[in-house]
């Protein structure tokens, strides 16, 4: 590495942890303060933070090699998160969530079923869950550092212990990197880590526009579609997955053939089933749904989780789109040279590129925008996890008593224990695949049923939930040691045969084990209480099947109306996924010279806009506090 890209590294390595100090005296005040900003810092702010916590260097790094070996099609396969659910929160679920006026999505859980035993089993069934979740993707940024920066970086940090490898260079970068950015988050809160996310949101902006800007002037349209087909840039598709590649690139087409995805048709099926309850459910108890509690009003959730999806995917995918150009033009005869290729060689594509084809000055630039999009990433949930331990276990069943000073305390102990269990549970995860796929399809897998019940059932109680829940995570945990564990099981037995399935498949049987608990807890106890059920039908107001306490309010207050916004909240997600789908293929369509299909997203873009101006924006501009 050049000194130039050395010097820009470390410029934005001190700047981003001494704003993240210098602004931590604001959150001395109190838990409030330190895990959501006291509901002070103004909405963009809070949206260029949400943004720039999503754009992290394990996902991009799994999208570029998606990107790469499937084409435009691949933005589908970020519908296993599901990214759209984004647009779920925009439309109605952040207005939702606002109202409940708490600070951890495990304490808005007692809103809905109430104190006694049924939603303290919920309450911590749900705190239990966003402390695993925290963990796993601490453990996902740790496996996701560690191979990038190994391959950029040229000092070996092996340690070696008795003549063995104690830690190896990949573990040693991660860990230097992760102790940095848990420093500035632990000692500020919410504060220190939206005002470093948004310096390094524009830092990744800078960095996205550079690497398109460079892959745009120094690749010609010849040379991208000497290796690429018209396929590869075609969006639609059917049943089977068509041949991506010319017969020049046959290990690319083999190697889409054993990922399990060739049924194209019935794994877009299986996203779409699994996304819709997952995005109904609303946000997994994480920093995005810190976001929206830590703003200021109801409004302003709304507008905050629009500007998040307006801000993300452009810049993101002009990056992504950069990246993947350059390699497509001087890895890819490479890479179609190695017979045993995996998708997890794909994973280091970025690192390979950067490292080999990026220009001094341009390479230190971009590098500081990834480990920006890393640390933004790691910070926000460092300091969501934590919020649970402190505010909804140890601070309700352990100590309710005490000084702000001694809950932060709490809290930053907190913060470092979680970081602790993240960071050994990346030891021991083999790929970012592996940990994406359970988180994906496993862990939330357990999640989707019980808090999509929630929302629109009022029979739906404390017992249905925190079993729901039990039966997901459990069917969770089993699939995920059973995928950790396949190179170990028999050829032609049972579960030899089920864990080739891929965790998309397995979804249904998790979903179906949660509903299970979901029911079976349910009937087998009784209803919450009627005054916590109208209390928080009459104060959230969501739709679905309410009936016998929507009757109750009514006959308390004849002005009273029921939420009859079902469809329209439905045909405006329909559109917002459309017009979400729009910024991720314009990009992509610009940088590899299909123009015509550019114009075409840039129109439904347009024309999506529009629509929500009048569906979506003027209606959240009359929403009454």
């Amino acid at each position: 590495m050049n000194i130039i890209d050395v010097s820009i590294i470390l410029i934005y390595i001190v700047l981003s942890v001494g704003i993240g100090i210098w602004i931590s005296r604001k959150a001395s005040k109190g838990l409030d303060d330190y895990f959501l900003g006291g509901k002070s810092i103004k909405w963009y702010f809070l949206g260029l933070s949400n943004g720039s916590g999503m754009f992290d260097v394990s996902g991009t790094s799994w999208m570029i090699g998606v990107l790469f070996l499937y084409g435009v099609k691949s933005f589908m396969f970020m519908w296993l998160w599901p990214i759209w659910n984004q647009i779920f929160v925009m439309m109605f679920l952040a207005v939702w969530i606002r109202r409940s006026k708490v600070m951890t999505g495990s304490e808005w859980i007692l809103t809905r079923f109430g104190s006694d035993k049924a939603g303290k089993a919920s309450h911590i069934i749900v705190a239990i869950f966003a402390i695993i979740s925290t963990i796993g993707f601490i453990a996902y940024f740790f496996v996701g550092i560690g191979k990038f920066v190994t391959i950029i970086l040229p000092w070996d940090l092996t340690v070696h212990m008795n003549g063995s490898v104690f830690l190896t260079s990949e573990q040693a970068y991660a860990l230097l990197i992760i102790f940095l950015t848990t420093i500035y988050t632990v000692k500020g809160g919410m504060f220190s880590v939206v005002a470093t996310e948004v310096v390094q949101y524009i830092i990744m902006i800078v960095a996205g526009v550079l690497i398109a800007g460079y892959a745009f002037i120094n690749y010609t349209d010849i040379q991208i579609n000497s290796v690429i087909t018209p396929e590869w840039k075609n969006v639609f598709f059917g049943w089977e997955f068509e041949t991506q590649w010319s017969d020049k690139f046959e290990t690319f087409n083999r190697l889409i053939d054993t990922e399990g995805y060739k049924m194209f048709g019935a794994f877009i099926g299986m996203t779409l089933f699994k996304g819709f309850f997952a995005s109904v459910a609303g946000p997994t108890p994480s920093y995005d749904l810190q976001r929206v509690l830590s703003t200021k009003s109801v409004k302003e959730a709304a507008y905050m989780s629009g500007f998040t999806n307006l801000i993300l995917f452009i810049p993101r995918y002009l990056l992504i789109t950069g990246i993947v150009v350059i390699a497509l033009v001087n890895l890819a005869p490479e890479l179609n040279a190695n017979v045993n290729l995996t998708g997890a060689d794909l994973e280091l594509l970025m690192p390979k590129v950067v490292n080999l084809y990026i220009p001094v000055g341009i390479k230190g630039i971009l590098l500081a925008g990834l480990l920006a999009a890393f640390m933004s990433g790691f910070s926000a949930f460092v300091n969501a996890g934590p919020a649970y331990i402190v505010n909804d276990i140890y601070k309700k069943y352990f100590k309710p008593v005490a000084s702000n000073k001694h809950y932060i305390k709490v809290s930053q102990i907190s913060s470092f224990l979680v970081v602790g269990l993240g960071v050994f549970m990346g030891f021991f995860a083999d790929s970012i695949n592996s940990l994406t796929l359970w988180i994906t399809s496993a862990l939330y897998g357990g999640y989707v049923a019980a808090n999509f019940l929630k929302w629109i059932w009022w029979r739906f109680n404390g017992w249905g939930y925190f079993w729901g829940m039990v039966g997901g995570l459990i069917a969770a945990s089993l699939q995920f040691i059973l995928d950790q564990n396949k190179g170990n099981l028999a050829a032609g037995t049972f579960l030899h045969d089920l864990s080739q399935v891929p965790s998309i498949y397995l979804f249904p049987l998790i979903f179906g084990m949660s509903i299970l608990g979901c029911l079976l807890g349910t009937y087998l106890s009784k209803p919450t209480d009627m005054e916590v059920l109208k209390s928080f039908y009459s104060n959230v107001r969501p739709w679905g099947f309410w009936t016998p306490v929507y009757k109750q309010l009514k006959a308390e207050d004849q002005s009273f109306q029921k939420n009859n916004d079902f469809y329209f909240d439905m045909m405006n997600c329909v559109i917002g996924i459309i017009w979400q789908s729009s910024m991720i293929l314009l990009p992509i369509y610009f940088i590899i010279r299909d123009y015509p299909k550019a114009l075409v997203a840039l129109a439904v873009f347009l024309v999506t806009t529009t629509v929500l101006k009048f569906t979506w924006l003027d209606r959240v501009r009359k929403i009454e506090e």
